[in-house]
């Protein structure tokens, strides 16, 4: 949620950093045994790999540096990952303490998290959108960045008194932390050290192993397959599948957990990381079913590794038919950070083909290009890749299968999504009729965000005028659209699109944790109506499957352009005994109304009841 943002970004300088690297063969001189090792295959200047003979005062400033360039680069085209060589950064008395801004990866690039120690901290706070930094604080518009694969021994020296009180890490959607080993102090998910009112609308975590966390603002959240020390508390929305030490939620809704003690289908997101020989290797994880817990406590998590030889590693300038020409030879793709204009489709035609970005690597649509396509085929992951609209309507961002082709994906080696991202408006006009369209069965979406921007660069923006403006002009009809049977979503967050939000036609349907706000902007009532209905509900289950579940979902409604304006039902479902929905609920965020939660149960989420949800705990009900 962002209603409290009055600042818009802006465009902002392109990143552009070396990349550096000092490995231990060249460290240890001459006469160093064996036969040196391997450098590491050219990501371009954008990816910047630490090694920990490095001195810390230098990485630090590095990181600092970047920091200051990206930390309120909200709508800028900047790209980069910063990796870190196996082996201990910091010290007790020199710890290293990194603040992430945005579209910034940091990650390990160990075979186990373990492998990367942090002795510090690595950080989000607050940005302060008044008062020249000191009010309105708030991390409702920190999105675009990821945490993975190293061990944070939380180290504070030198920082103050509440500052020193936990590893901070205060963000809103499409930021992710997977494989984590947090110690030796607290995780916060939001952060109480700056002026008020410090809102936060997260958040996913995965495959970690975690201290006790205060998730304190934190609207929402889902912490899947994970440890955790204890949860603070719940506030509207917090989902635990498949994690050790999550809260009870028999209570519900007071607080509101939903806990699943098993996740029923998962995996984990590709790695890369660096073997003994200081080769360079992308670990691709098996899928789990009903599993529980870290990937990686029995040591390395089971899947396969692919050496980077496979990979086709491009850039942002490489021409789309150069990267299909690679793809049809059976290579796999690598996106290297940056922003890749795309006027036809990268196509995915090869079974367990890989397509792993970097630093949020972007494909932006040229002349209503689909920028990727994937064939309705087994094992196919796609991970750590945003996808942006451009100024002509695209039929859809992302495609997997055809809706009337043959979809051959498996249960055992399903396609997954990873961290895959959507944008349609933001840093420049979008229209997209349908951003993510899955036709192929057993299809796995492992956190997403699909966002039709609610603010951003564009001049039509500003004001009320404006938000008629972008309405008209700003297009997308869905965000989601499933077609495909036995499709898993686990942490599915869809926003401000025109029709239904996310429609789902596939039968065997799951989703774990949903997330919907409905849009601000339409100029009036007859703007939103589904035929004499008032409004298009968040989440639309056709009326011909016979079997879907939803477990943890909300619909926000903050109707800033027409307050007067009404949506029947947050969700809308068929009245069958195969489709149930366990603990849903609406709010209301200070203007509009939803009349009903889910077909007609539930009572309103109106102006009288701001940021009080209403809850169905199970519907239908017994």
């Amino acid at each position: 949620m962002r209603i409290q943002s009055t600042r818009r970004g802006r465009l902002g300088r392109a990143l552009v950093l070396g990349l550096v690297l000092t490995t231990a063969a060249s460290t240890a001189g001459p006469a160093a045994a064996g036969p040196p090792r391997p450098g590491p295959p050219d990501f371009g200047p954008h990816v910047t790999i630490f090694d920990p003979g490095m001195p810390v005062g230098e990485i630090q400033a590095t990181l600092d540096a970047a920091h200051a360039r990206q930390v309120d680069d909200e709508m800028g085209t900047a790209r980069h990952a910063y990796l870190f060589m196996p082996g201990t950064y910091g010290t007790a008395e020199q710890p290293l303490q990194v603040r992430v801004g945005y579209y910034t990866e940091v990650a390990g690039l160990g075979a186990s998290p373990t492998d990367v120690g942090v002795n510090g901290k690595v950080e989000v706070y607050n940005r302060c959108l008044s008062g020249g930094g000191t009010g309105n604080c708030i991390a409702l518009v920190n999105f675009w960045r990821t945490l993975s694969n190293l061990s944070i021994a939380v180290n504070a020296a030198g920082q103050d008194g509440c500052r020193s009180s936990a590893n901070f890490w205060a963000v809103s959607q499409a930021v992710s932390m997977r494989r984590l080993d947090i110690s030796g102090g607290g995780l916060s998910l939001m952060d109480y050290c700056t002026a008020g009112p410090q809102y936060a609308s997260g958040g996913f975590i995965a495959d970690s192993r975690l201290p006790l966390t205060t998730n304190g603002s934190q609207q929402q959240w889902l912490t899947r397959n994970s440890e955790v020390g204890g949860w603070s508390n719940a506030v509207w929305n917090q989902v635990f599948a498949g994690t050790v030490g999550a809260p009870d939620d028999a209570g519900f809704p007071d607080p509101p957990y939903t806990t699943l003690h098993t996740t029923p289908l998962s995996r984990e997101k590709p790695y890369l990381y660096v073997d003994a020989k200081g080769g360079y290797h992308v670990r691709v994880p098996a899928a789990r079913r009903d599993s529980r817990g870290i990937s990686w406590g029995a040591g390395t998590t089971p899947g396969r590794s692919i050496p980077i030889r496979d990979f086709f590693v491009a850039r942002p300038s490489d021409p789309v038919h150069v990267i299909n020409r690679q793809l049809a030879r059976g290579r796999h793709l690598l996106l290297t950070p940056g922003v890749y204009d795309i006027a036809r489709s990268i196509e995915v035609r090869r079974p367990d083909t890989v397509v792993l970005g970097l630093g949020h690597a972007t494909l932006t649509a040229v002349d209503g290009a689909v920028p990727l396509d994937v064939a309705g085929v087994p094992g196919v992951v796609v991970a750590g890749v945003t996808v942006d609209a451009g100024p002509t309507e695209s039929p859809a961002l992302l495609r997997v299968g055809r809706e009337h082709g043959r979809n051959a994906s498996t249960p055992r080696n399903p396609i997954t999504l990873s961290d895959v991202y959507f944008r349609v408006g933001g840093p420049h006009v979008g229209r997209a009729d349908t951003a993510l369209e899955v036709n192929a069965d057993h299809v796995l979406i492992d956190h997403t965000w699909v966002w039709r921007g609610d603010h951003g660069v564009e001049g039509f923006t500003e004001g009320v005028n404006g938000d008629t403006d972008r309405w008209r002009t700003n297009t997308g009809r869905h965000g989601v659209v499933v077609n495909g049977d036995h499709v898993t979503a686990t942490g599915l967050f869809v926003e401000h699109f025109q029709r239904y939000n996310t429609v789902w036609t596939g039968e065997h349907g799951t989703t774990i944790l949903y997330q919907n706000e409905l849009p601000y902007d339409p100029p009036t009532q007859a703007d939103w109506m589904d035929g004499d209905v008032e409004g298009w509900a968040g989440y639309k289950v056709d009326g011909r499957v016979r079997h879907h579940t939803l477990h943890g979902g909300g619909v926000y409604v903050f109707n800033q352009n027409n307050p007067s304006i009404h949506t029947e039902n947050g969700f809308e479902v068929p009245v069958t005994p195969g489709v149930r929905l366990h603990h849903v609920m609406t709010v209301n965020l200070s203007a509009g109304t939803i009349d009903h939660v889910v077909n007609g149960v539930g009572g309103p989420a109106d102006p009288t009841r701001v940021g009080a949800p209403v809850y169905v705990a199970r519907y239908p009900t017994p």
